[in-house]
């Protein structure tokens, strides 16, 4: 806790080429109430500017904490594990993650971290409103009960709603910082958390609330997968064996690549993806995804 008895909360901040959306971002993360937030920023080398607006405004708000500039990651991934590898987290009582181009509402950290502790759990994500440019506005669920395997074939929600304790954070940390080399390949660092977290038995909770806006726009790594168009893309990216791809590869360094799920999708043959379809309730939390994921796995991908 705090010298003013708040909660102090590290908000992990990886930002590339922001500069349009990072204002409203920011003023969001340092004006939630009842805690006390320290905005830890690491850039991805920009061309519009981010480097030089985060340098005068550390300057003059000493919560904001950058990290060295002139690193080229080239993914948002790689970025947020730099964050996770090289920021102290001893004076944090949680850690929560931040894009650039989000709004929070006021109350989203200590929210989160009530139902941290209602829940006696080790980790937070919750739901999103999508905003598109011309202001529309649309609830993204993930907060479908969880599953046995859920968590080897996908996130638990948006990194930008994840909130970890100390001591799972601290964990995380040292195992990062252990095993750099072989976590460069990780395409979407917050698979790779819930995963961590899930597979060495830490307790996650999802929240069917609400606390954010989540900008749609054409430069989002991911984005809520709203529309034809976006899930047209997705399902090619599937077909390419991007899933098994990135599924084995986090096995493979969490060390459960053994488990029955990761034997079957390792071998992919016909029974095998016959028993990852009659089982595909235990591997999707949600009904689409679920029917998504067995119509992908009922062919065998594209090499």
């Amino acid at each position: 806790m705090s010298n003013l008895g708040l909660p102090k909360v590290a908000v992990l901040l990886a930002a590339y080429n922001g500069l349009q959306y990072l204002d409203k971002q920011v003023e969001s993360v340092l004006e939630q109430s009842k805690v006390d937030v320290t905005l830890f920023v690491s850039i991805d080398q920009s061309e519009d500017g981010t480097e030089s607006w985060f340098d005068k405004l550390a300057h003059i708000d000493y919560r904001i904490v950058l990290l060295p500039h002139g690193k080229r990651f080239r993914s948002a991934a790689k970025n947020f594990f730099r964050l996770m590898r090289d920021v102290d987290f001893s004076s944090f009582d949680y850690v929560f993650f931040a894009d650039q181009d989000d709004i929070w509402q006021e109350d989203k950290l200590c929210h989160a971290i009530k139902s941290i502790q209602k829940n006696d759990v080790d980790a937070y994500s919750g739901n999103v409103t999508a905003l598109w440019p011309n202001g529309k506005q649309k609830l993204i669920s993930k907060a479908q009960p969880q599953q046995s395997y859920d968590y080897m074939f996908e996130s638990a929600g948006p990194g930008c709603t994840f909130g970890l304790t100390k001591a799972l954070t601290l964990e995380l940390q040292e195992f990062l910082i252990n095993n750099e080399e072989k976590c460069q390949s990780i395409a979407l660092h917050d698979w790779f958390i819930y995963a961590y977290a899930r597979s060495n038995g830490y307790k996650w909770y999802i929240d069917p609330e609400s606390h954010m806006l989540y900008r749609q726009h054409a430069e989002n790594v991911v984005g809520a997968n709203v529309g034809f168009a976006a899930k047209l893309a997705r399902w090619k990216k599937l077909r390419a064996g991007w899933l098994v791809e990135q599924a084995l590869l986090i096995a493979s360094i969490l060390g459960y690549n053994d488990s029955l799920p990761m034997r079957k999708l390792m071998r992919y043959n016909f029974v095998d993806r016959l028993w990852l379809i009659i089982n595909v309730t235990k591997l999707r939390r949600r009904v689409r995804d679920r029917v998504a994921l067995a119509l992908f796995l009922l062919v065998p991908l594209k090499r």
